[in-house]
């Protein structure tokens, strides 16, 4: 068998090797149930208490209160792009977004559908490559909608952006649990599972309880929140093996610290990653220091070319998925909560070796 390379993809990305072999551990028997994970009924007590298990570590994690709903759903965050504004941008309002990059951008084009939109803050203007620090909220929006992490581009917001008493939402899915975060500041959270908790295939929302309120009559019964939450997200048959996994993630990052200790880690190695590129004169960080991100570091080289060579080589020495996206190009180094310092480490030793022979 061929020996695991460091995994850089941007998602479905790297998982926890323990969590993996727990996971191979009861594909064919749970517990000793006789039963396979992917098996067992979502309505059987087997599930039922993975499920109750996953909801009851992901409360503790983030410190959610009993004020809020946690929905398990599908279609990842292109599916919340809708649903937000199908539940919560109530008829003659308006809302809020913050354009920090394509998927802040497809979110908000997904909300004019249902109603109207504005834009409170926008960084187009040099190429998404900043986090904004001025921002012209409505007096009163239906929400200040902010995607708190640009996988494509590599910037991230260090904190959420103050709005008052407005109701913020954000799209964590791609920095999700890499720290603690204050849930009372938000009325809706959403993330796609495959960036840092686990395969793709099923959605998270944390959702202030008093908003479920809002949803108009008439949704499609799978968009509407209201159906998720007085079904326990078991009205239809739900993605059990996704729950599970992310469940195994969940108790996986308890046993290694809890978010404090993600956190730590994932400042440490994108530290290694942004001295590196700071030192040299052959690599361009593509972000102003001050929005970089932890997640996904981005850069380029003197030429496509060599990113090009760059990335071919690096897959040859065991450094998978660092080809940038197709909108961005360069190169971009995604380093979720379970990837290890150091499959850093080799990346950095390589990109130096690298430069010395191409620089």
């Amino acid at each position: 068998m061929k020996e695991r390379v460091y995994n850089f993809s941007p998602g479905p990305a790297v998982l926890p090797v323990p969590v993996l072999e727990t996971v191979r551990d009861n594909l064919l028997n749970y517990q000793e149930s006789g039963l396979g994970i992917m098996e067992m009924s979502h309505r059987g007590k087997l599930f039922e208490d993975i499920l109750a298990t996953a909801d009851s570590n992901l409360r503790e994690l983030l410190g959610i209160s009993a004020d809020y709903d946690i929905l398990w759903t599908t279609g990842g965050a292109t599916m919340q792009f809708s649903m937000v504004p199908m539940n919560l941008l109530t008829k003659g309002k308006t809302a809020d977004y913050i354009i920090t990059g394509e998927w802040a951008s497809k979110a908000q084009a997904e909300a004019k559908k249902f109603g109207e939109t504005h834009v409170a803050a926008s960084t187009e203007d040099r190429k998404f490559s900043y986090i904004p620090s001025e921002f012209s909220f409505l007096e009163d929006p239906a929400y200040v909608h902010f995607t708190s992490n640009n996988t494509i581009h590599g910037t991230q917001f260090a904190s959420e952006p103050a709005v008052g008493k407005r109701e913020l939402v954000c799209d964590a899915s791609s920095d999700f649990l890499h720290k603690q975060v204050n849930v009372e500041k938000y009325g809706l959270i959403y993330a796609g599972a495959q960036k840092n908790a686990g395969p793709a295939g099923i959605t998270i929302v944390v959702i202030r309880k008093d908003l479920l309120q809002r949803s108009p009559q008439g949704l499609p019964i799978l968009l509407d929140y209201n159906t998720y939450a007085k079904n326990s997200s078991l009205y239809n048959t739900i993605p059990s093996f996704n729950v599970y996994v992310v469940g195994e993630v969940f108790k996986w990052i308890k046993r290694e610290g809890g978010l404090a200790e993600m956190e730590r880690r994932n400042k440490e190695k994108a530290g290694l990653l942004y001295s590196a590129l700071d030192a040299s004169q052959f690599y361009r960080p593509n972000i102003e220091k001050n929005s970089r991100s932890l997640m996904n570091v981005t850069f380029r080289l003197p030429s496509e070319e060599l990113e090009g060579k760059f990335v071919k080589e690096a897959e040859s020495a065991g450094l998978n998925g660092l080809k940038g996206h197709r909108v961005a190009g360069g190169i971009r180094a995604s380093i979720y909560n379970a990837f290890p310092k150091a499959g850093v480490e080799a990346l950095v030793a390589f990109m130096k070796d690298f430069e010395s022979k191409n620089g």
